[in-house]
């Protein structure tokens, strides 16, 4: 067995190399949304798992197996259901002016960026035409292209989680790394014909958490994902069940917690050299962490996505496969996929708890507000 794989040095999605994240938001006079980019180094390859009922979606189809285009330059989330969808076009702009994208012509500049994109749904009464557009794309992605882009990553009500909620709280965008680490027994599986362990391989993943379902169990005060917390995040959260609460939380169904309007949005990302189908597992697992999470995930009204992204950063393990050989190599031949994969789930529900932690300022009362005995607060009182 592997030992437990640690944070990267920011713990989050920068910590995989050439990865880099950025937010655009909009907050005041009516505006409360934005748009988050993550740009990918040249030869990413992608795939895509949807499990929510109420998608809002753009180039998923592009990333199924067995399709003509493998790569991935970017990926686009953003706020503003389907209007937000303009924002990816911003982002394809954005790259097609600096020469990336896949070449389709012989002149310069003639490329086709592929940039997968999904939103959540933030638009707010009185304020519906307050959306992103191709312009939140364009300047999400020069932050992503800029000095911070390389990480640490900003939390909570920033970029696509501006506006975001999480049951009855805030929501907003989390993010978490883990590095895996070599089995014990990797010498001797060397030339043994199993796979080993995918050593020093990392595994990250970003979310935007704007979930129906609730991230705390509303009888205790205990966050459903606290468990997969590391030692040091754990440390610092107490048990909220003596805590009186400082903020009553609304009801279901009434104006203040909507249950139509919700959407978890991911992206996972490795260093591993994988293929489309790998990366379309990865994604299929990563959804674990959000039913960890969230109770009820997966919903009718959630729109959840996750893109899963490989950048092959890092050469197969001794015994690996080539990439595209993973799942072909039989349940012997998979156990290196299967850390990525288990891993990928991890991360995104440390990602999903340190998004509510980080969340506030908005419409909706955070976790801190909610338990403040949790956080170290006193209550009021």
């Amino acid at each position: 067995m592997s030992t437990a794989p640690v944070a990267g040095p920011h713990d989050d999605l920068t910590d995989v190399a050439g990865v880099r994240v950025g937010h655009h938001q909009r907050i005041g006079r009516g505006w409360r949304t934005g748009t988050t980019v993550v740009l990918l180094p040249p030869g990413s390859v992608g795939g895509v798992d949807v499990r929510g009922g109420g998608p809002c979606t753009r180039e998923t189809d592009a990333l199924a197996p067995g399709t003509l285009v493998e790569v991935v330059h970017a990926v686009c989330l953003s706020g503003g259901s389907v209007f937000g969808l303009a924002a990816a076009s911003g982002v394809t702009d954005w790259l097609a002016g600096r020469g990336v994208g896949l070449p389709v012509g012989p002149g310069l500049g003639e490329v086709a960026p592929i940039v997968p994109a999904a939103c959540l749904f933030d638009l707010r009464p009185g304020a519906w035409t307050h959306r992103p557009d191709a312009a939140f794309g364009r300047a999400a992605a020069d932050a992503a292209a800029g000095a911070g882009g390389s990480g640490p990553v900003r939390l909570g009500s920033v970029g696509a989680g501006a506006g975001a909620r999480s049951g009855p709280l805030a929501g907003g965008v989390g993010s978490a790394s883990a590095v895996l680490a070599a089995s014990p027994d990797d010498a001797a599986i060397a030339g043994s014909g199993r796979e080993a362990s995918p050593e020093g391989v990392t595994v990250a993943a970003l979310v935007v958490v704007n979930s129906a379902g609730s991230p705390v169990d509303e009888a205790s005060g205990r966050l459903y994902g606290a468990d997969l917390l590391l030692a040091g995040e754990a440390a610092d959260l107490r048990s909220p069940v003596s805590s009186e609460p400082a903020v009553p939380l609304p009801a279901w169904g009434s104006p203040d917690r909507p249950d139509r309007t919700a959407t978890v949005l991911v992206v996972v990302a490795t260093d591993a050299a994988l293929g489309p189908a790998e990366c379309t597992r990865v994604a299929m697992a990563a959804h674990d962490g959000l039913a960890r999470a969230f109770r009820p995930a997966h919903g009718l009204t959630d729109g959840d996505v996750v893109f899963a992204v490989a950048t092959g950063g890092r050469p197969p393990a001794a015994g690996v496969p080539a990439p595209g050989g993973l799942l072909r190599a039989g349940a012997a031949g998979s156990a290196g996929l299967g850390e990525v994969m288990a891993a990928a789930a991890d991360v995104v529900t440390r990602g999903c708890v340190r998004a509510v932690l980080a969340a506030g300022g908005g419409d909706h009362p955070s976790y801190r507000d909610r338990y403040p005995g949790a956080c170290g607060v006193a209550p009021a009182r």
